[in-house]
């Protein structure tokens, strides 16, 4: 009897474990590591509870092995978490699921590698946990890599160039809002702020980091925090009056995760949160899906209605161990665990560390996970070289009303898509900007019109513009009593070019001259360039618009005094661009008399009219033929650049220059022959 004993616990282990493949067993220990009390963890504790009875009574895996969940709280806390896991690989676990937070999975999984247990982790979405610095942590989930990449494109396609990252600090909010980084500048956009603030930290730090970037030019901010604290960066944000038109917030998957594991979203929350744009991970909708989603409302031990994407990740895990456990069954003998070497002196510390073993068919069993392929609640679950899912994607929202609408899609295979992804992949990958598609957003304020994501800053300078106060030719400029203190022609071409702008140019009219004569144009750009104006940041003398109306043209580049950084935007703005025409005109070219000459000045002209440059050096030629060549007297209106310009440039005579001032010195001075041509700018002509 003594030698069968000793041979039946030679054939079984100490463990009950089989040395045959034929004969497995009976139970195996599973673990799961998350913080039970939190948004995540409601969720992803019934889904892990319910894979596990779903694995456990199939009857075609595992056969006659069983699973033995060993759940651990973390506790939101990382030294909590890191003691829960050490507990928890003493009790000669072969994989665990979990954990949801990216500062835990950096700890413990030093802690696996070393024991050679595989972390099959739901929830850490941190890009920077590496398969090859951690190679026994397996991403069950998509990596903040791609949704940050998701956002990038989202910011390009509605135009932005500047954004603003509020982002909790750890490893979690830091190391995405890098990737994020790195993925703007390749849109040639950037993050012009970084606003972090403590994990678990009073409001008052929320409040003054929000009153600090308030401040800024960008109204785009791109919120990377936990779920279980984010609604206070909102409900801060509300109170300060920054969650109105003009402002555009875009959030990471928590905003989703929070909201989609309530049954209903509140009142007060919804009132918080209408026209943000957030990311949720995308789900193909499938059989599976719907038959989880009916199976939830019989589930036990849950304590909210609804879940969220991060159920159905922790479900798939647990059964993606299963199949792969199925699989290791089949091609060993038995489940072993070893002392290791490294923990043998130290059997006396108050630690125990000697409880922790090495699981010995580890290697083996991380190998088989990431090379199995089936499809789960979540859709197909296979991994790339780097131990990615394959075919990470986004659904991206627009929270309205009590819910929100599905603007369109992304995914690294085809970008942003109104189609879901699911049916994309059977064609060739294609992220080509004319690709990129999304419905209509509904904004804050309830607004369609698209914000222009930018606003002169708060502690800013408005751009102070010198405009002529004129005597004559009202239409075009002159003073008045309006709010903006000027009015005319020039004015409203200036109004409607900075409308167009994508963001705001708050600005001032500065008056120059007494309002008595015209002023000099000459002097005033004189003054610009030597006087305190330039305090203000940038002075732009007040433009004059080409227009086509006039037979003869000439460019004449001339030189503006600019500064600041947005300077060589208004030499685009501040002048109108049209292709100059030149018409033949027979009676023109036999007499210059009571013929109107237009000389449009523009700086750059040449960079954008070399194809017109032989046209208008026929058309000198022809005036130079005409009226340079004898002694006819030629009309300037007062104040104009034209008269230094004739006479310094082209050498014409001051005696023959007759200033005139008024549109009825125009008339008179063509009919009655006092002139033989005007020479002025298109806007007074």
């Amino acid at each position: 009897m003594k030698i069968l004993v000793f041979l039946i616990l030679g054939v079984f282990g100490a463990n009950g474990n089989s040395s045959g493949g034929s004969i497995r067993p009976k139970n195996v220990n599973i673990g799961a590591l998350f913080t039970y009390n939190s948004v995540i963890g409601r969720s992803a504790m019934p889904a892990i509870l319910a894979a596990v009875e779903d694995v456990n009574s199939d009857t075609t895996i595992l056969k006659n092995t069983k699973l033995n969940l060993i759940m651990q709280d973390t506790n939101c806390s990382g030294f909590v978490g890191t003691i829960e896991a050490m507990q928890l690989m003493g009790r000669e676990v072969v994989a665990a699921i979990g954990p949801q937070s990216s500062g835990i999975a950096h700890v413990i999984s030093h802690v696996v590698n070393e024991l050679h247990v595989p972390l099959l982790s739901f929830g850490a979405t941190d890009p920077t946990l590496s398969a090859l610095q951690y190679p026994y942590f397996l991403r069950t989930t998509t990596s903040d890599y791609f949704q940050m990449y998701a956002i990038a494109d989202l910011v390009s396609y509605f135009g932005w160039r500047k954004v603003v990252a509020i982002f909790v600090d750890d490893d979690y909010g830091r190391n995405g809002i890098s990737i994020l980084g790195d993925a703007l500048v390749k849109k040639r956009a950037k993050i012009s702020y970084k606003a972090a603030f403590t994990p678990r930290g009073p409001e008052s730090d929320i409040d003054n980091l929000l009153v600090g970037v308030n401040l800024l030019e960008s109204r785009v901010f791109i919120v990377h925090v936990n779920p279980d604290s984010g609604l206070n960066i909102f409900s801060t944000a509300k109170r300060l009056g920054m969650m109105s038109a003009s402002y555009v917030w875009i959030a990471t998957d928590w905003l989703p995760s929070l909201l989609h594991s309530s049954y209903r979203i509140e009142p007060n929350t919804a009132d918080l949160i209408q026209g943000v744009i957030a990311l949720r991970h995308h789900t193909p909708d499938s059989d599976l899906k719907t038959r989880f989603s009916s199976k939830w409302e019989s589930l036990k031990n849950k304590e909210i209605i609804k879940f969220n994407s991060y159920a159905l990740y922790a479900y798939d895990s647990v059964w993606l161990l299963a199949q792969a456990l199925d699989v290791l069954f089949n091609s060993i003998d038995a489940i072993t665990f070893s002392v290791d070497p490294r923990l043998r002196d130290m059997n006396e510390s108050v630690l125990h560390l000697q409880s922790l073993r090495i699981f010995d068919q580890g290697p083996k069993l991380l190998q088989i996970l990431t090379s199995t392929n089936f499809t789960g609640v979540t859709g197909q679950i296979q991994f790339d070289s780097e131990k990615n899912l394959i075919h990470p994607a986004y659904d991206i929202l627009n929270i309205g009303g009590s819910g929100s609408r599905r603007l369109g899609y992304w995914s690294n295979y085809s970008g942003l898509s109104i189609v879901p992804p699911d049916t994309l992949y059977i064609n060739p990958p294609n992220t080509s900007a004319s690709r990129q598609n999304l419905y209509s957003a509904i904004w804050l304020g309830e607004t369609t019109k698209m914000p222009k994501g930018w606003v002169f800053p708060n502690n800013g300078k408005a751009l102070r513009i010198a405009v002529p106060y004129r005597v004559s030719f009202l239409d075009v400029v002159t003073k008045d009593k309006g709010p903006l203190g000027v009015k005319g022609y020039c004015i409203d071409v200036f109004e409607s070019a900075v409308a167009l702008l994508p963001y705001a140019v708050p600005h001032q009219y500065i008056l120059y001259g007494d309002g008595q004569r015209p002023p000099s144009y000459n002097n005033l750009v004189s003054e610009v360039a030597e006087n305190p104006f330039m305090d203000s940041g940038l002075v732009v003398v007040a433009p004059v618009k080409q227009t086509k109306s006039s037979p003869w043209a000439f460019l004449k580049p001339y030189s503006w005094q600019m500064w600041g950084v947005t300077g060589i935007f208004f030499l685009f703005v501040g002048a109108v661009v049209c292709i100059l025409e030149y018409r033949t005109n027979t009676e023109f070219r036999g007499s210059p008399r009571q013929q109107l000459i237009t000389i449009f000045w523009f700086s750059f002209s040449t960079m954008f009219f070399k194809h017109r440059v032989k046209t208008c050096n026929n058309l000198l030629q022809e005036f130079k033929d005409t009226l340079i060549s004898n002694s006819d007297p030629i009309g300037v209106q007062e104040g104009s650049f034209a008269y230094t310009y004739l006479r310094d440039e082209l050498s014409i005579a001051e005696s023959r220059l007759r200033v005139l001032k008024t549109q009825d010195d125009y008339v008179n001075a063509l009919q009655g022959g006092g002139v033989a041509a005007i020479v002025s700018e298109l806007p007074y002509a």
